[in-house]
């Protein structure tokens, strides 16, 4: 691990912030840290409102999109509510369908099949519209880069409003509404939407034209927070706004879907972390392993007892894809082993077998486990498909961006992109990013980095630092768990390896003759050595409590030490 201390804000800023807010200075460096100079940007920080929210007509064709809702509901139109197959497109199509049927009944949702159409829109999913008479169709989360197909809608008379956060192409659809704050002329002023999140500016928009506020929508909340942690955008702004009120919704009162969810897992309070790791996983494994209408008809449903029937069919499906991708990344590991690329400065793997909803998964695993940019193909009907995630700090879409003239089509973000190649073209690929990544990437990015916001004496850690930090939260990008270190510790003789195989170090950590607190290491179990016979060690942590028999108190949750 590269340990990396963040850049230290001035003193002065320090001392005048810590006397503004009457706060300790190192929560003061924290703030200053994450750009937060005075008393009204601390006060928004910590007591984010509904009222911050930017006005939805300040997205370029906001008017427009509500302008041919509006025409589609007075002339009876049918509307065909379309989204991608992964947590943002479903909790998307969720949101604007719940949404539209509270005064519309002429609502449908579709998602495309992840096998058999692909990422994005369809000419299937044009057809099926046509077919059925429906002449508007709204995108969420896909459709920006999708022109020939809104030509191919057009001829069928049927209208798009795409609602996307993608970068788009050089050429836009010709929709009649295209919503995307990436678009270099829409002055909107946060950029860092996901899909779910523009369709909720969409749904403010018309319930601001219908004569409701804001407020009204906080029921929709708990979709757009589980959107947001799921596609991992930073939770800043809008963003963390509309986090900080969905896991309230969460906690709360969810829908009757994520309720269910949350029953079967029994835990109480859902943090951003558990609803990556806990609730976006199952909504996923629809699509993965059966069909993400699945998972829509989950997060619409409002019975409870029938929702809870459609979790259990779900839990089912996430327990084969755990399998799935269990079975998938240790043949991956083991093909890159045999084929001797770890010298490599990337990862690139094929198996034509290997199960198209389970790669985007095994391809973070990868890049875990070999800290490359990392590509992981199948066969996909008579061509290839892939999934890639990169490491911190390196755009691998803009790295597949100098591939094209290899890729048949690719689409996605700085860290995670698809694609689709002709089998005859995946080693020229291959080699060719290859080539591409070693030419461009920074030698530092292929170490795992930890990040480190301050240095501080264990006695500084107290539970009224603790009471603070928890207000910092929800944590995500942009504003990640705050990070420590400590030098030279000890341990008062009590650290063991714990769990299967020893594979985690439990601690108690003492410095200077400040009081022992415990600490725990996952995965950190073969560093023992380190710390045994009071030698002295430097750690990295962050700050945990943990519960024991009714009891809590404060731990370090280790994260290096050396």
């Amino acid at each position: 691990m590269r340990w990396t201390i963040k850049p230290i804000p001035a003193p002065e800023a320090i001392k005048r912030l810590s006397e503004e807010l009457k706060v300790e200075p190192l929560i003061a460096h924290l703030l200053l840290q994450r750009g937060i100079t005075n008393y009204d940007e601390a006060k928004r920080f910590f007591r984010p409102e509904l009222t911050h929210l930017h006005d939805p007509f300040l997205m370029k064709d906001m008017q427009k999109a509500v302008d041919r809702i509006e025409v589609a509901m007075a002339n009876g139109e049918n509307v065909l509510v379309y989204g991608d197959y992964d947590v943002d497109g479903t909790t998307a199509v969720a949101l604007l369908a719940s949404f539209l049927r509270e005064s519309y009944p002429n609502v449908a949702t579709y998602i495309p099949d992840r096998y058999t159409e692909g990422y994005g829109i369809s000419l299937k999913g044009i057809d099926f519209a046509s077919d059925n008479d429906f002449s508007l169709i709204i995108a969420l989360d896909c459709g920006i880069k999708a022109v020939e197909q809104v030509n191919y809608a057009k001829e069928k008379s049927i209208d798009f409003i795409i609602c996307d956060h993608h970068r788009p192409g050089d050429t836009l659809p010709d929709a009649a509404a295209v919503l995307d704050p990436k678009q270099d002329d829409c002055t909107y002023p946060y950029k860092e939407l996901c899909g779910c999140g523009v369709g909720f500016k969409l749904i403010q928009a018309l319930s601001t034209k219908w004569g409701k506020g804001t407020e009204d929508l906080i029921a929709y909340l708990d979709l757009v927070a589980t959107a947001i942690a799921a596609d991992i955008v930073p939770i800043t702004g809008e963003n963390r706004i509309l986090t900080y009120f969905g896991l309230q919704v969460i906690n709360s009162q969810p829908r009757p879907g994520i309720k269910a969810i949350i029953d079967q897992i029994k835990k109480k309070r859902l943090t951003v972390t558990d609803v990556v790791f806990i609730i976006a996983p199952r909504i996923n494994a629809a699509g993965r392993m059966k069909h993400a209408e699945h998972a829509v008809n989950l997060l619409i449903e409002q019975n409870l007892k029938s929702a809870q029937s459609l979790a259990k069919e779900i839990e089912v499906f996430n327990a084969e894809r755990k399998n799935l991708d269990q079975e998938i990344t240790d043949e991956a590991l083991q093909q890159i082993e045999d084929n001797n690329e770890k010298e490599r400065f990337t990862s690139v793997v094929y198996k034509e077998h290997w199960h198209k909803g389970v790669i985007g998964i095994v391809a973070s695993r990868l890049t875990e486990t070999h800290y490359r940019p990392t590509l992981v193909f199948t066969k996909s009907g008579d061509k290839l498909a892939a999934s890639a995630r990169s490491v911190k700090g390196f755009d691998v879409y803009n790295a597949l961006e100098a591939c094209a003239d290899c890729i048949e089509q690719f689409g996605g973000h700085k860290y995670a992109a698809g694609l689709t190649l002709l089998e005859e073209q995946y080693q020229t690929f291959k080699q060719q990013f290859e080539e591409v990544v070693a030419n461009t990437i920074d030698r530092n990015l292929l170490q795992p980095e930890i990040s480190v916001d301050a240095r501080i004496q264990l006695s500084d850690i107290t539970p009224k630092l603790m009471r603070i930090l928890h207000q910092f939260a929800p944590f995500g990008p942009g504003n990640m768990t705050p990070v420590f270190m400590a030098e030279g510790i000890q341990d008062t003789g009590y650290a063991k390896g714990v769990g299967e195989d020893e594979k985690h170090l439990k601690i108690s950590a003492y410095q200077n003759g400040s009081s022992a607190i415990g600490g725990i290491g996952f995965n950190l179990g073969h560093k023992l050595n380190v710390v045994k016979n009071k030698k002295r060690f430097d750690a990295v942590f962050s700050l945990d409590e943990n519960e024991w028999n009714g009891s809590v108190s404060l731990q370090l949750k280790l994260r290096d030490i050396r």
